[in-house]
């Protein structure tokens, strides 16, 4: 895909990946509209991203509930004029231990991280269908391939975000609309502020405009999936693959650490 002049929709636009994910492809002449709940965030994410030349609006909507999803997109293909490129990025997330985690908490994760992925992406799909080359893209986590203590729920959300795309990918193929899947690692984002996990506990993280570097890459290639994390999470997938007693081990000695260390860590 050329970006130039692609309408791009990205959801969870106004912070972290989505809002580093915006100026890039703004840099490439898409015209772009970011999402989010908070209506000052968004007006001061577009501010950020207002330059001479860029094409850039902002809306202020919850896609976890069926009103922002459907004002999002009605807004979305209002000032964009159509749809080439959705963005489900939004997201949230609340470690801990499942029993001592509110079901509020836990629901909130699954309707925004899972729900409304798949709601968003049934209502846009006779816009991307108009487009004749369009592509959704679905940001799921590296914690959906490798399943990380404390994380039970958001790992099942992002499981779940994965094989929709790539269900939806083989469902979708030949018809002019390609799916592309992204996992990222740790990232700098405001959502890992409260997560207190580094690198000596598997939480190594990477500038928020290297994964969206990456996206970027994969939606001009056509892509089937964007994997970060580099060798170290390579060889992890594979042995979670080939032996997962030893990832269970593994964690098993690092699940005290890990636990205080993400205890706090709430993003929703």
């Amino acid at each position: 895909m050329n970006i130039t002049g692609k309408r791009v929709l990205i959801t969870g636009g106004s912070s972290g990946i989505g809002l580093s994910l915006a100026q890039i492809l703004l840099a490439k002449h898409a015209k772009v509209a970011i999402s989010g709940r908070r209506s000052e965030v968004v007006a001061e994410a577009v501010r950020s991203l207002q330059t001479e030349g860029a094409e850039v609006h902002g809306i202020a909507a919850d896609v976890a509930t069926a009103e922002g999803r459907a004002a999002t997109l009605e807004q979305a293909l209002a000032v964009l004029g159509g749809l080439d490129v959705l963005v489900n990025n939004a997201g949230g997330v609340r470690a801990g231990r499942l029993e001592n985690t509110e079901e509020s908490e836990l629901q909130a994760m699954i309707e925004v991280g899972l729900i409304a992925p798949v709601l968003l992406t049934r209502a846009a799909l006779p816009a991307l269908r108009k487009s004749g080359e369009a592509t959704v893209v679905n940001v799921s986590s590296g914690i959906a391939l490798v399943g990380v203590p404390f994380y039970a729920t958001y790992a099942a959300v992002k499981a779940g975000l994965a094989r929709f795309s790539e269900a939806l990918r083989r469902e979708l193929k030949g018809e002019g609309i390609h799916v592309l899947t992204v996992y990222p690692g740790g990232t700098d984002t405001p959502m890992m502020k409260s997560n207190r996990a580094g690198p000596d506990l598997g939480f190594s993280r990477e500038p928020a405009a290297a994964v969206s570097d990456a996206i970027a890459t994969g939606i001009e290639t056509g892509a089937f999936e964007v994997i970060r994390g580099g060798e170290t999470r390579a060889q992890m997938i594979a042995l979670n693959r080939e032996d997962p007693a030893a990832v269970d081990d593994r964690f098993l000695g690092l699940k005290s650490a890990l636990e205080e260390a993400v205890k706090d860590h709430a993003a929703l």
